[in-house]
């Protein structure tokens, strides 16, 4: 047995038994090793279910993105209150479709992910060939606009940040 299939995740087998010593918040000798136990057979029986993570780029990108994206979920926050305790006339909701250039499972999920995070939108689904990302939204009055922003807001620095 070659070590990539004894050991296909490292850094995930050290991620989730730091995980198990952080939730028994003990360093017994026991709790280390089941910690290691878990964190070595949990991913060999969930390998088959986990997508490839691109490598980062650009991690320095990757943390200004991050905290591009805390600051949009604050202020789509503020809006969706003021959207909510504000006349319900005055909402445009809508589903949209907007065209993707991401290919990468794991990128298309970050973007979904970020994309529902923000209040006000919600990724829908895919279109079968995963081309056009369907998402809704609260309040739209120009869809070409919230096209534009999802693309040069979110997918391209996720391209940029990523090994596609």
């Amino acid at each position: 047995m070659s070590r990539s299939r004894l050991l296909p995740n490292p850094m995930l087998t050290l991620l989730l038994a730091a995980l198990w010593l952080l939730m028994n918040n003990t360093l017994g000798v026991g709790h280390i090793v089941l910690g290691l136990f878990l964190g070595w057979a949990i991913p060999l029986l969930v390998a088959g279910f986990l997508i490839e993570v691109p490598r980062v780029r650009k991690p320095l990108k990757l943390c200004l993105f991050m905290l591009m994206v805390f600051y949009d979920i604050v202020i789509a926050n503020i809006h969706v209150a003021r959207l909510v305790l504000g006349s319900k006339e005055k909402l445009q909701p809508a589903f949209i479709e907007v065209p993707m250039l991401i290919e990468n499972e794991f990128v298309l999920a970050t973007l979904t992910s970020i994309i529902s995070l923000t209040p006000g939108t919600v990724s829908a689904g895919l279109s079968k060939d995963h081309k056009n990302l369907i998402l809704h939204s609260l309040d739209v009055p120009d869809i070409q606009a919230l096209v534009a922003v999802v693309k040069s807001r979110y997918e391209a620095p996720l391209l940029e940040i990523f090994e596609c």
